[in-house]
């Protein structure tokens, strides 16, 4: 299994970035994927989790409203777009996927088996 993502980059406050995940390796059913994300001093946190039916969404109030998980499954590619970054959005965010994952630990790190390498994202006038 592999997760490789890109996207990430710099970009003024106000403004925008497409994250995406490629995922491969999974041979049974598709995984729950979430977005994560890590900044010098603070501890990993969920930014956008989606189930594996595409039926549950989970986003924390600090993102709500502005970013948003979506997966394309012809080219087994998860997307995060985030609108109206502010410095507070910067970190390197990390894509994670796992089977069997129950709604009630989407947000956990520990629950995802799988990780990509993380991508930067700078946000900064």
């Amino acid at each position: 299994v592999q997760l490789q993502a890109s996207g990430g980059g710099l970009v003024q406050p106000g403004g925008s970035l497409r994250l995406s995940c490629a995922v491969s390796g999974f041979t049974l059913d598709r995984p729950a994927i979430g977005w994560f994300r890590e900044a010098p001093g603070k501890e990993r946190e969920a930014v956008a989790c989606l189930s594996t039916n595409n039926d549950i969404w989970y986003y924390p109030d600090f993102v709500k409203g502005r970013f948003t998980i979506s997966r394309d499954n012809a080219k087994n590619t998860v997307y995060l777009q985030m609108n109206s970054l502010n410095s507070e959005d910067t970190a390197v965010y990390y894509c994670a996927a796992g089977n069997g994952i129950i709604m009630s630990t989407m947000t956990e790190g520990t629950a995802y088996d799988y990780w990509g390498q993380g991508t930067q994202v700078t946000v900064s006038s």
